[in-house]
């Protein structure tokens, strides 16, 4: 799909992400891979989900798992208050939500904004992280969201929600 018309012709060559916010730090995803963002509201929960999984919500008559990536990535636990959102994930075939601590804006970013990602001990597997976008002086950790909504423990939810 070519959204060239959305927000003004992004520059050639740039892709544009989702900016939202983890903690301290600022996350980008693809855009093309988010379906919509919505308020927290409650979850049903699964018995044996993994412990990131917050539970389950019927999103127009799809069960739609939930992923509370602050207990995924292992930082501190934060409130949920009313800037807490759902980021709806359609990835790879499957409609995920995960929590996040705000959505601040989309960027659009050229590949020379695009540095890779060091191997660096941080607190994020950097399984998931396809590098460092820099846009002024903000730094945004980019995210493979689909190799993160694919990957095996993930996979524990279809189990759980089949």
């Amino acid at each position: 799909m070519n959204s060239d018309h959305r927000h003004g012709a992004p520059e050639a060559g740039g892709q544009e992400f989702l900016i939202f916010n983890l903690g301290q730090e600022q996350y980008g995803i693809d855009i093309l891979k988010v379906q919509e963002i919505r308020g927290y509201d409650a979850v049903t929960r699964v018995s044996n989900a993994p412990v990131f999984i917050k539970g389950v919500i019927n999103l127009r008559g799809v069960i739609v798992p939930i992923a509370d990536m602050r207990l995924k990535f292992e930082l501190e636990r934060a409130a949920y208050d009313e800037q807490t959102v759902v980021v709806v994930l359609n990835v790879a075939g499957r409609v995920v939500g995960i929590v996040v601590d705000g959505v601040s804006d989309v960027q659009t970013l050229t590949p020379e904004q695009i540095r890779p990602a060091p191997g660096f001990n941080s607190t994020l597997d950097t399984d998931y992280i396809t590098g460092i976008g820099t846009i002024d002086n903000r730094m945004l950790i980019l995210m493979d969201i689909e190799k993160l909504v694919t990957s095996e423990e993930m996979s524990l939810i279809e189990s759980v929600t089949a």
